[in-house]
């Protein structure tokens, strides 16, 4: 029951925030940083986060780590690397079959390595592409896409923007090879079974095609393309050898989200457009990512939602029982929250309510989840709504709420049971 003005703020703020994805699922003209964005306004208009201490809430690590990110990932996209290396990969294989697994891969690799909803705004053309060269359903391939980028992102710290605030919020001293270490070979699985899956739902029949597709032809700056790949590259080994400098009690980074931030800036230095790249930068997510930061800082501090989440029933005991119970909260709550303010709520959650300190397969379990968790429904992650947008867009047609859940519903169940499986017997 709420006893103070604060706690009937913030459950009026919570209610807006909820009220507006779910509409705006329907209507998305307006952005979802838009929403957040107002959502903040509110939230120190009325006190929950005084004026003097916005900047103290916003994790600017985040930040850095997004803006570098996008920033690597932008020189690659506008240079035609990525158009390059996903119609390379697929020009390979000669069935229907393998190149609907072929393109599960890609895309999930992709977004492994270059963020997902950088994968969501490049990857419907490619879908288009390779629907209309296999004579595939369209609707298949973008709910493929959806999917596959969706579990790819899985896999790595800078895979999505919750895994970057789970990586840092939960103070890993080796993020990137724990992340790898628990979720990268139940990602490839899931990854080969989700589209075989779906090939069968969907009662697709297998034959032979041939794309015809000419690789080459994407490259549009070479010398950029070049750079986008290094700096990619880097950011990725440096992550790993940092990681295995703390292993080892050696000197390393600790504020690793500064990591490609830097590389970023000199690639800027090297590039042939920089300001190109800053155009191509999703300064929308950033600005998300600020004003989430403020707007779930001021609803956390009235414990609302920590009441909230802890009406979720205990599914077990021990360590097993308390995957059990982040799994259920981040499939439940990441349908009306999305998935990163629901990320950002529970890193603190697990703080606070936990009497020892978390381990690290329970942020594990957590980045999983609340990323699976997107696969459920279209409200589940803010990538679904990107693609979906897009298809209705370009070629005037939609993927409704209840047939992505049809096949959602699934394709959750099945991956989660391997993620599940996978981690259990590395207890």
């Amino acid at each position: 029951m709420l006893t103070t003005a604060n706690q009937f703020i913030a459950s009026i703020l919570l209610l807006y925030i909820i009220v507006s994805l779910i509409l705006r699922s329907k209507r998305a003209k307006i952005p979802i940083w838009a929403l957040m964005a107002s959502a903040a306004f509110i939230t120190v208009l009325t006190g929950l986060v005084p004026s003097d201490e916005i900047a103290n809430v916003i994790d600017w690590q985040v930040i850095m780590f997004l803006i570098g990110m996008f920033s690597i990932v932008a020189l690659a996209d506008t240079s035609g690397l990525l158009n390059y290396i996903s119609f390379k990969w697929v020009s390979i294989f000669k069935s229907r079959l393998t190149l609907v697994v072929a393109s599960s891969i890609l895309f999930g690799l992709l977004a492994a390595f270059t963020v997902n909803d950088t994968v969501a705004l490049m990857g419907p053309p490619l879908a288009f592409y390779f629907s209309r060269a296999t004579g595939l359903p369209l609707t298949f391939m973008f709910i493929l896409l959806a999917f596959s980028l969706t579990i790819g992102s899985v896999t790595t710290p800078m895979g999505n923007p919750q895994n970057v605030l789970i990586a840092i919020g939960s103070g890993m001293d080796t993020p990137m090879i724990t992340f790898l270490q628990y979720l990268a070979i139940p990602t490839f699985i899931n990854l080969i079974i989700t589209p075989i899956v779906l090939f069968k739902l969907f009662n697709i029949k297998n034959a032979k095609v041939e794309t015809g597709f000419i690789p080459s032809e994407q490259l549009k700056n070479f010398r950029d393309a070049i750079l986008g790949g290094t700096g990619t590259v880097l950011v990725v080994c440096i992550l790993l050898a940092n990681d295995i400098l703390s292993m080892y009690g050696l000197p390393h980074v600790r504020e690793y989200g500064f990591i490609p931030f830097v590389i970023a800036s000199i690639l800027y230095l090297l590039s042939s457009s920089p300001r190109e790249i800053l155009k191509h930068i999703d300064w929308g997510t950033i600005l998300f990512f600020i004003t989430m930061f403020i707007t779930m800082d001021g609803i956390w501090r009235t414990s609302i939602v920590k009441e909230l989440i802890s009406l979720v029933p205990a599914i077990g005991s021990g360590i097993i029982g308390k995957l059990f119970n982040i799994i259920l909260s981040s499939i439940i709550f990441s349908q009306v929250l999305s998935n990163v303010p629901f990320a950002k709520f529970y890193v603190e959650y697990l703080k606070a309510t936990s009497t020892t300190t978390p381990t690290q397969i329970e942020w594990i379990t957590l980045a999983m989840a609340s990323t699976i968790a997107g696969n459920l429904t279209l409200l589940g992650a803010a990538s679904n709504i990107i693609i979906i947008e897009y298809l209705e867009g370009h070629y005037g047609i939609t993927i409704s709420f209840k047939e992505f859940f049809k096949y959602g519903l699934i394709i959750t169940v099945l991956n989660t049971a391997v993620y599940m499986v996978y981690m259990i017997f590395t207890l």
